[in-house]
């Protein structure tokens, strides 16, 4: 069954295609004859109720430099659509908001993956402390006293931006950490938020693994090792990705999030564990496709496809 599929996205033209998990969708995608067609968030626009993009048939090809070709942007309602992914990166700011808004007007009638309303009510850092007891001690707030107190319970913590990604703004502060003052000043004047503060993991230095859910089901896995000298093992911060296998501790946080994660529409699901600690859960734009096929590991892009079609032929 070929479908008509949009996909909502950052430019492709600014993607690096080593490490997009949207361009493994889309080259799947091709692959399984579906037809392709490409559009920005800027190009969506409501009227009277009817949500419309700007979209440009796409063709892809695995080669850097050459990997897509877009044909004459269409102005169409995008109910004409099967499938929107809606894959742009964060940040999480009021124009994803709205992005979310827009596409809960077409879904499911038009299947969007993920689920707009959910990704919408599911920010990665304050979802996943729905389930406290599978993550370190971590406090969300920006109220210096409550901050202070977490910090001289605990001593060695992290703090980073509540809505950040990729590993921007994240700091470690060990307990006799004089930049403590300058860098709560900074955070207060940077982010209107509050920002996340939890308990620092050593274990760390030997990785952060990328766990993929698919429909509530773990389908794969990658270790992220940060490079000498950062705590950050984001690998667009130049963490090195090793093969992984699962624990059992972490079969079972998978096991715990899966019914939730199926429950709200969440396809595709990026996980972070250090040392059997859930760190965060990333609904927005998750990465780690072709880094755990390029090592070994399953193609999970074809396990997505496989639950999309699933969900449109029912």
């Amino acid at each position: 069954m070929a479908l008509k599929v949009a996909v909502q996205m950052d430019h492709i033209a600014s993607i690096n295609i080593q490490g997009d998990s949207t361009f493994a969708l889309l080259l799947e995608a091709q692959q399984r004859g579906h037809a392709l067609f490409h559009y920005t968030p800027d190009r969506m626009a409501m009227r009277d109720g009817e949500v419309f993009a700007a979209v440009e048939p796409l063709t892809v090809k695995d080669e850097a430099g050459a990997h897509f070709t877009l044909g004459a942007r269409e102005r169409i309602p995008l109910t004409e659509m099967d499938v929107v992914l809606m894959r742009q990166d964060p940040p999480f700011d009021m124009a994803y908001v709205t992005a979310t808004h827009l596409l809960e007007r077409i879904h499911p009638k038009t299947l969007v993956v993920n689920d707009p309303a959910h990704v919408r009510n599911a920010p990665e850092k304050i979802f996943v402390t729905e389930f406290p007891d599978l993550m370190p001690p971590t406090l969300i707030s920006r109220d210096l006293t409550e901050i202070k107190a977490f910090r001289a319970e605990f001593g060695d913590v992290v703090m980073k931006p509540l809505y950040g990604n990729g590993g921007a703004a994240v700091f470690r502060l060990t307990a006799d950490d004089l930049n403590f003052g300058s860098l709560y000043d900074l955070f207060s004047a940077t982010f209107r938020e509050p920002w996340v503060i939890q308990r620092f993991l050593p274990a760390v230095k030997h990785g952060d693994k990328r766990i993929i859910l698919v429909d509530g089901e773990a389908a794969g896995a990658v270790n992220r090792v940060p490079s000498e000298g950062d705590l950050r093992s984001n690998m667009v911060r130049g963490g090195a990705a090793k093969p992984t296998d699962l624990t059992d501790r972490e079969l079972e946080i998978c096991a715990r999030i899966g019914p939730s994660l199926r429950g709200k529409g969440l396809i595709f699901v990026g996980i972070d564990v250090i040392d059997g600690n859930l760190t965060e859960i990333n609904v927005t734009s998750p990465t780690g496709l072709r880094a755990i096929k390029r090592l070994g590991g399953p193609d999970i892009a074809a396990q997505i496809w496989d639950r999309i079609e699933a969900r449109r032929a029912a």
